[in-house]
């Protein structure tokens, strides 16, 4: 199983990182908890851990000693990660941290041997079918919990509604289905493939709703820099959406070239909601 890198910037990361740790559903962690084996040291193993915002969110969460072995390709960002994981959990006790440079998608089951707990983030939804088949196949062979965050569904709701919005959504998502280097990816489809995979291996699994809710009266914002911070991540995310789904459908082009200026203005001016739809899920073996 090769994938072709997919390069993220932790400047990217660090802008949405707020965001993920609002969406991330805190009903999973409590349906988690209960499911985590009694042990002297809990193992949990991030899997494309990026700059580390999944440790960061959740090892305050969890309580008892915990080790956290961080796995991504990225050198830099795992360099970032080794450095910003909190140094303790919710009862603080100690939290330590080791990093792995490896394919994820190439998981040796011997590599997560001894995990308490695999976790992921914005990752299903850039697997094939077969891909995401060997991933769940990986992760139940530890016998452990498997907590996925942030997987994209497809749904974006944006305020004021715009008649382009749904022909731009549209296009986006046969995007995140697209064929790359004759790799069909899942794209919206990848939760609903998890499910099956996992209830296949005899796993239980639990679905919640993690949504991005950007812009005006989404959340209370805090700080004159949340503001701004969330303003950024807003038109940033406005690019990238709108990027691809001209790129899937070139006929957008011309008719987003005045759609897109005008959305990015409303988000500056904080006129601008948009609610970006994910899912969380949690399996664990029966």
């Amino acid at each position: 199983m090769t994938v072709a890198p997919v390069v993220v910037s932790p400047s990217w990361l660090a802008l949405r990182e707020e965001a993920d740790a609002r969406a991330r559903s805190a009903d999973l962690v409590e349906e988690l908890r209960p499911r985590l084996p009694p042990a002297d040291r809990v193992v949990v193993h991030d899997l494309g851990c990026g700059t580390g915002s999944m440790g960061r969110w959740l090892a305050p969460r969890l309580t008892g000693p915990q080790h956290w072995i961080l796995s991504d390709r990225d050198t830099a960002l795992l360099a970032i990660a080794a450095t910003r994981t909190p140094a303790a959990g919710a009862d603080g006790a100690p939290v330590t941290v080791e990093t792995r440079q490896r394919d994820i998608t190439r998981l040796d089951p011997a590599g997560l041997a001894g995990a308490a707990l695999i976790t992921a983030s914005a990752l299903l939804d850039m697997l094939t079918a077969d891909e995401l088949d060997r991933f769940v196949a990986a992760c139940a062979s530890a016998g452990c919990p498997v907590l996925v965050t942030l997987s994209v569904i497809g749904g974006v709701d944006l305020r004021p509604a715009d008649p382009l919005d749904e022909r731009v959504s549209s296009a986006f998502n046969a995007h995140q289905r697209r064929v790359v280097g004759g790799r069909p990816l899942l794209g919206p489809d990848a939760v609903g493939a998890a499910v099956d995979a996992f209830g296949r291996l005899g796993f239980e699994v639990a679905v919640r709703p993690s949504p991005w809710r950007l812009g005006a009266g989404q959340v209370a914002l805090t700080t004159e820099l949340t503001a701004q911070l969330t303003t950024e991540l807003t038109t940033e995310w406005l690019a990238g959406w709108v990027g691809a789904a001209r790129e899937q459908e070139p006929g957008l082009v011309a008719a987003t070239a005045a759609y897109e200026p005008r959305r990015v203005a409303e988000a500056n001016e904080g006129r601008l909601s948009v609610t970006v739809e994910h899912q969380d899920l949690l399996a664990w073996p029966r």
